[in-house]
């Protein structure tokens, strides 16, 4: 269970750590980092920060649906080692498709995407009697 609960902290965690290169990137604009108004900052975003924030929004996207299916599995009583390689498979997903962004590589990132969203599913899958 620890790699699942560990798991879980490092798919909230994701949000914060990619809050970071955005927050970079808007403080590099003309006026610096606007605290105030940080949403209507974030539409001038273009490149990489744009890219980042891309990626930051979809780890909100994403963590419902991983942390629903991950609890589905454990109370459909699936096997923990299935859980856990389905929960670390996911993770990594999530760090390459954040990796991929930030660097532009596109369809690596769509690929591990897919991975991650697969694992979701898996997770579903295994929680079936």
């Amino acid at each position: 269970m620890t790699i699942v609960v560990s798991v879980m902290i490092f798919a909230i965690l994701m949000i914060v750590i990619t809050k970071a290169p955005v927050a970079l990137a808007m403080a590099k604009l003309e006026k610096g980092y606007n605290n105030r108004y940080p949403r209507e900052q974030q539409k001038q975003l273009t490149g990489f920060g744009q890219r980042a924030l891309a990626a930051h929004l979809n780890h909100f996207e994403s963590l419902p649906v991983f942390i629903g299916s991950l609890v589905i599995a454990l109370i459909g009583s699936a096997d923990i080692n299935n859980i856990e390689i389905l929960a670390l498979t996911y993770a990594g997903a999530r760090l390459v498709y954040t990796l991929c962004y930030w660097a532009d590589v596109h369809f690596l990132r769509s690929l591990s995407w897919a991975v991650g969203f697969g694992a979701c599913l898996g997770l579903l899958v295994i929680a079936l009697p």
